[in-house]
């Protein structure tokens, strides 16, 4: 087995534990709750939620994992898609050159010609 499913198969068993865990913690404050204990009633709420985390982190994990989160890589046809654009890129580029970068060296130009 390779080292990228044993990290997937990881991931799968910290699940399983966060859930036993968060299952486990909302019954024992269900019981203190139901035996007059007030205060656990706001942990019988929030076990659930803990076990909802998991399961998004879970989620956030795997995707990370088999790399569905990687950005698209940028080609030069979808630089120059825009002409406006590219004029506006060429204008940053002559004030950046001039040593600008202050709001002094700016000036404003309309982007429609």
């Amino acid at each position: 087995m390779g080292a990228k499913h044993e990290r997937i198969l990881g991931i799968h068993v910290g699940l399983v534990v966060a859930e036993l865990f968060c299952c486990a913690g909302f019954a024992f404050e269900f019981y203190r709750a139901r035996s007059g204990n007030t205060l656990s009633w706001a942990y019988v709420f929030e076990w659930p939620i803990f076990a909802a985390y998991a399961i998004y982190m879970w989620r956030r994990l795997l995707k990370e994992e088999r790399g569905k989160e990687t950005a698209p890589p940028v080609t030069e046809s979808s630089q120059s898609a825009d002409p406006s654009l590219e004029r506006y890129n060429e204008y940053l580029r002559a004030v950046h050159e001039r040593g600008g970068g202050h709001a002094e060296h700016l000036e404003t130009r309309s982007l429609d010609g």
